[in-house]
């Protein structure tokens, strides 16, 4: 087990303890925007389907049921453009965090194969990359690296942490130029829904991939869409020869999506009206915390989608979680997701108005 635990980095959250601690003492209590986790209700007839499913004694199926299966593919149509899709460019997954570390092992990658992802990225895809004993390698731009050993190319549209589109330009001539070289790309488009100043395409839209899923796999969840974090339930949809040995391996490791949170994605994918609603939650907490930042002397950099502000005080992102946390507001420093981060921090939009009006205030106070 050690060998395995040593292959992997420290867990960047425990240096946040001290600062955490440092806010937690401020008399009107923490602001923690440091974690993107929902703290909204997770919508009734969800929570109804839920429960309307929970005497589920057997085992559920890895694929998922023929409605869940009917429902991804509907909105994979309906939300992202894809066409013709059928239940063979779906799979229900536990989580994407789950399916990001534990792909590359998946895949049958290892030492000698690599694994990219962009500069500035969720710690997740270095980890998967370290499980697998592959090789990760960072990029500014996926095209100007070196194909001979690249296996897996990590794409995510809407950023996590800066929030930057990708264009429907840039994601073709990546797409395109994955395909000339044998690569297989994984986008993550887990904050599709959020786009603010721009509108986020899919790598499975027919303008991007020419009407073909060749190579090409989108990671989607229903944790911030719908408030379903709770629930581990994410999907992926894209080239059946990619998802159907997937599907075989996952049946073997067990890996199933519980019964009861199957019934509740069919549910929430079913109905835009939520989306809409938490839609504009998160709006106005955005539009709130980026007109505090920039008073108090931040400048922010993309942020254009997603849940979170990349924000600068052009200084060493620790002194700047420091500086925030003696006002009793957490975010998180920009270099848990790369040392190019390092003097930005990760500011989330996932805490209650009440406690976005207390950052605001003291902000701007």
């Amino acid at each position: 087990m050690s060998a395995v635990s040593d292959r992997l980095p420290a867990f960047p959250w425990d240096k946040l303890e001290p600062y955490k601690k440092t806010a937690a003492a401020h008399p009107d209590g923490i602001v923690d925007l440091s974690v993107g986790t929902p703290v909204d209700p997770v919508p009734e007839h969800i929570q109804k389907a839920l429960i309307d499913a929970a005497d589920s004694p057997g085992y559920p199926t890895v694929w998922g049921t023929p409605e869940l299966r009917d429902a991804l593919t509907r909105w994979v149509e309906h939300r992202l453009g894809a066409r013709e899709v059928t239940h063979r460019h779906v799979l229900p997954v536990v989580g994407s965090k789950e399916l990001v570390a534990w792909l590359p092992t998946q895949l049958g990658l290892g030492p000698g194969d690599q694994v990219a992802f962009p500069r500035l990225a969720y710690p997740t895809y270095e980890v998967g990359a370290r499980l697998a004993r592959a090789e990760h390698v960072a990029y500014d731009d996926p095209t100007e690296l070196d194909p001979t050993r690249l296996k897996l190319l990590w794409l995510n549209s809407p950023s996590n942490p800066t929030g930057r589109v990708l264009s429907k330009a840039e994601l073709t001539r990546i797409v395109a130029w994955a395909r000339e070289h044998g690569v297989l790309v994984l986008s993550d488009e887990c904050y599709i829904e959020l786009g603010w100043e721009a509108d986020p395409v899919s790598v499975l839209h027919p303008d991007v991939n020419g009407c073909s899923y060749d190579g090409i796999v989108a990671v989607h969840s229903l944790s911030k869409r719908s408030n379903l974090a709770g629930y581990r339930a994410a999907f992926l949809a894209g080239d059946p020869a990619v998802l159907g040995p997937l599907l075989q391996i996952r049946k073997h490791g067990g890996m199933m999506t519980p019964a009861p949170t199957q019934a509740a994605v069919v549910a929430a994918l079913g109905d835009d009206e939520h989306v809409r609603v938490q839609r504009e939650r998160y709006a106005a907490r955005r539009t709130a915390l980026r007109d505090a930042l920039l008073a108090h002397g931040f400048r922010i950099e993309h942020s254009e989608a997603s849940l979170y502000l990349w924000a600068t005080r052009d200084e060493s992102c620790w002194d700047t979680v420091a500086h925030l946390a003696d006002r009793g507001i957490l975010v998180a420093p920009g270099d848990f997701y790369g040392p190019a981060g390092d003097r930005f921090v990760r500011v989330a939009l996932t805490a209650t108005d009440e406690r976005v009006r207390a950052a605001v205030t003291r902000l701007t106070a």
